[in-house]
């Protein structure tokens, strides 16, 4: 993820223009830096965009099967199921695949998910959201998690 430098509309006390790369970001101070990790975004994308109504579930669905599979053998979480990042110093980008309710209004709904994702990882991780992409993969229809026969009794 490439940071432009760009020309800050702020002035210093000099008269001189500050570029956005010099000004100091929320993870950075004269103590220190904070480094979060791409598996904290992507957590924090996957609650953001799960708590949007009309949202049924992330990921497609070969990935829900394989996750299915992965989390009960323990080895998966399912939280980052769906969800796919890129993390930079001050900035992050979301990819998202999500299955939406039948009825409900896929623009509503993906750019609800969009701002909720900006919002939640902004305001949790201090990062910068440069973009979320939604993909929707499927429409969820009540029923369609009906459970198959038990093969053995």
């Amino acid at each position: 993820m490439a940071e432009a430098s760009r020309t800050s509309a702020a002035s210093g006390a000099g008269g001189e223009q500050q570029s956005e790369s010099q000004a100091r970001s929320p993870l950075e101070s004269s103590k220190g830096r904070t480094a979060i990790d791409d598996s904290v975004v992507t957590k924090v994308a996957s609650v953001a965009a799960r708590e949007v109504r009309g949202v049924h579930e992330l990921g497609g669905s070969v990935a829900r099967a394989v996750g299915s599979v992965t989390q009960r053998v323990g080895i998966a979480d399912e939280r980052s199921q769906g969800v796919s990042v890129e993390v930079g110093e001050r900035e992050a980008a979301v990819d998202l695949s999500v299955v939406i309710d039948f009825g409900e209004s896929i623009p509503r709904v993906t750019e609800a998910i969009r701002a909720n994702v900006i919002r939640r990882i902004e305001g949790i991780t201090g990062l910068t959201v440069t973009e979320v992409n939604v993909s929707v993969n499927d429409l969820y229809f009540p029923g369609d998690e009906t459970a198959e026969p038990a093969r053995v009794q």
